[in-house]
């Protein structure tokens, strides 16, 4: 679902996490949203985006490399191993109790990306540097619960699966990508259709039909605690544990059909595979639209590795979607950290090459899930490093100078995938400095050219580099050392 705010523990690999809480890379700064648009007093400029023309404003940051991503829709396409995943979790919510949504379009209004979901006007997540703006009013969604209010009020189901193709502007290492693909799941009870009104009693009718499992878990807390994981004051406690209940047997049914597949997989490509038995264990949460909340945790290959986020949605949700008489849970899971698992795939970039070396891999596995087999590497071209350093503008902003942009790693990041496309494997910040005497700062970034397909020429890669430097010169108005 959507933004986390952690009460107590610390994160250590959010991927799995940033997709039920829908923002959850932003950092906690407050930043404003995109206040400044204005349309150029010159004649209207449009782009066309899944077949509607949309008018660009001040607010427009949209790149080719991204809107060439919107029609590829990884997650429907036959064969491909996030369409695999997307199956997989798929079989274990079976229709027609869920239905699911796979075909949404990625243009969403701010509305529905922010203002449905309780976003202030000043969050994060908001600004230019987190989201990708087609205009003032219209972006490219961040998450898949931009759909989730229309969803709840379409009231079609009683349960749902939305997957789908999410945007934002991040960093760039093997395990980031400014799109990918999350899926979210529901599960409601009506007091109005239930027998009784007992919303209890019709849980606990459901979680006896749910087949059994025999994987070892760990879940050592109460249900409910009145600090750390209230009881919303709209639910009776029997109704809280009865349907944190069925999340947590539902979730663990889908662990369980995951990574069987995938110790099957590891043992035909390793007959050397430890085989462990499979162990999870619940982690009481915070997350500010459900309560009680709890992330769950696989041990898999000797770490414990975050999986997802979950918990009973807030009564205002249901209420606001215009169904007050609904209860229920909710999940979210992100599908390349999934399937990088299940498929061994150690590169985030390979999802979207289209190189026959790796698509040719997975052909026919729709048609026979049984059948998948871990990604075999075809090749390991060379690195080569680049270095560029430049000093920040200097005035009392981050950014320094008389401007109004201020500084954000983002924008470095989205200029140099700009350049480099696919051919960057990461960007890291290797050296910060601040002059004693001038209070300007400098800072040195280390760019990773690596092609996936074949090995880069140092004269390509020089120009690529160069082309780099000139555009943090005249797009974020710095001065190269």
């Amino acid at each position: 679902m959507r933004t986390l705010l952690r009460r107590q523990r610390v994160s250590t690999g959010n991927e799995a996490l940033s997709l039920f809480i829908g923002l959850g890379n932003v950092s906690s700064r407050r930043i404003g949203r995109c206040t400044q648009c204005r349309h150029n007093s010159t004649a209207p400029q449009t782009i066309q985006l899944e077949g509607k023309s949309y008018p660009k404003d001040s607010c427009h940051n949209l790149t080719p490399n991204i809107t060439s991503s919107i029609s590829r829709r990884l997650h429907i396409q036959p064969d491909h191993p996030i369409s695999l995943t997307r199956s997989i979790i798929e079989s274990r919510f079976p229709s027609p109790t869920y239905k699911y949504h796979n075909t949404f379009s990625p243009v969403v209004t701010t509305l529905q990306n922010f203002d449905s979901l309780g976003f202030p006007p000043d969050h994060p997540g908001r600004s230019k540097t987190d989201t990708y703006y087609v205009n003032e009013k219209t972006v490219l969604r961040t998450h898949t619960s931009a759909h989730q209010a229309d969803v709840f009020r379409a009231n079609e189901s009683d349960g749902y699966l939305i997957s789908a193709d999410v945007y934002r502007r991040d960093a760039i290492d093997r395990s980031h990508y400014p799109v990918f693909h999350q899926m979210e799941g529901a599960r409601m009870w009506d007091r109005r259709k239930v027998p009784n009104g007992d919303i209890a009693a019709a849980v606990w009718k459901d979680i006896a039909a749910l087949p059994t499992h025999e994987m070892k878990v760990e879940d050592p807390n109460p249900p409910t605690h009145p600090e750390r994981n209230p009881l919303q004051k709209d639910h009776s406690l029997e109704e809280a544990e009865a349907i944190a209940a069925h999340l947590k047997k539902s979730l663990e049914l889908m662990v369980v059909e995951i990574f069987s597949r995938a110790k099957k997989a590891a043992l035909a490509a390793d007959p050397g595979f430890v085989d462990e038995p499979l162990k999870v264990r619940w982690i009481e949460a915070y997350f500010p639209f459900t309560s009680p909340s709890w992330e769950l945790e696989i041990f898999w290959q000797g770490d414990w590795l975050e999986v997802l986020g979950c918990g009973v949605v807030k009564q205002d949700i249901m209420t606001n979607a215009d169904v007050p008489d609904q209860l229920g849970w909710a999940f979210g899971i992100g599908l390349e950290r999934i399937a990088m698992l299940l498929f061994e795939i150690p590169d985030i970039r390979l999802f979207w090459s289209q190189d026959e070396r790796f698509l040719g891999q997975f052909k026919g596995l729709s048609q026979n899930l049984d059948n998948l087999k871990r990604f075999v590497p075809f090749s390991k071209y060379p690195a080569c490093y680049k270095d560029v350093a430049f000093w920040l503008r200097s005035s009392s902003s981050p950014a320094g100078g008389n401007t109004t942009k201020t500084f954000h790693e983002n924008d470095v990041m989205e200029i140099v995938r700009g350049v480099g496309g696919d051919v960057v494997e990461d960007v890291q910040l290797t050296d910060e400095f601040v002059h004693p005497k001038t209070g300007r700062k400098s800072l040195c970034y280390r760019i990773n050219y690596r092609s996936l397909e074949r090995t880069l020429t140092n004269t390509e890669t020089n120009a690529m580099h160069e082309d780099v430097r000139k555009e943090l010169v005249e797009k974020l108005g710095v001065e190269l050392r």
